[in-house]
């Protein structure tokens, strides 16, 4: 439990629904309703208004997206925390996770689950639903799967050869050798790779392809 009570906004195009979360969050004492809004451009302003604890965000909404409306309230009040409550059990969790949501619910949620969830994401905790959580755990399950791209594409495959050596240390004579170009070559190589990737010498395009793990 927490000291004050979580001062909550509420954020849906719905009367009813509305309504109905009033209903559901008002039997608890550790929660206070500050106010309610029907559209994204009154959560936004609301929000930055009234510094709520928690912002209940769907994201169907008249004039701005819930999507949107997160990212706008979370950039300017980084410490106001947003938990969608959405019909939309769909990929609309990644683009509301990017945007800023801490939780995802969805609107057939039980009334002690809105509750739960309401005071985990005022705690700091993330929170999804089983399907969504099944669905997000999917996602980063798979993540191993998908094939990653390569480090610095804006290099071609021999140049990100020559720029391996580098990061390895090997000196221009030595990378000629092993792979059969002449050094001429390879100073053309080099001076490509420095201009590609904004380095001024030898020793930047060391540090910057180890910290993109080649040459180890």
């Amino acid at each position: 439990m927490i000291d004050e009570p979580c001062r909550v906004l509420i954020v849906d195009d719905h009367p009813i629904f509305r309504e109905g979360l009033r209903g559901t969050l008002s039997t608890a004492e550790d929660l206070e309703i500050i106010a309610d809004c029907e559209d994204g451009h009154e959560a936004v302003v609301t929000a930055e208004r009234l510094q709520p604890d928690l912002v209940l965000m769907d994201l169907h909404l008249p004039e701005l997206s819930g999507v949107e409306a997160t990212r706008r309230i979370v950039t300017a009040s980084p410490h106001v925390a947003v938990l969608v409550l959405s019909m939309l059990d769909d990929d609309s969790v990644f683009a509301a996770v990017r945007a800023g949501a801490r939780g995802y619910l969805l609107k057939g949620a039980r009334p002690e689950d809105i509750l739960r969830a309401v005071r985990s994401v005022a705690h700091g905790e993330a929170v999804f639903g089983p399907g969504i959580a099944e669905r997000v755990l999917t996602f980063f399950a798979d993540a191993h799967t998908r094939p990653q791209p390569p480090a610095f594409p804006e290099l071609t495959i021999r140049e990100r050869e020559v720029l391996q050596h580098i990061a390895a240390g090997r000196r221009n004579t030595d990378i000629a050798a092993r792979l059969h170009l002449s050094p001429k070559t390879v100073r053309n190589h080099i001076s490509n790779i420095f201009a590609k990737l904004h380095v001024a010498d030898r020793a930047e395009a060391i540090a910057a392809a180890r910290a993109a793990g080649l040459g180890a």
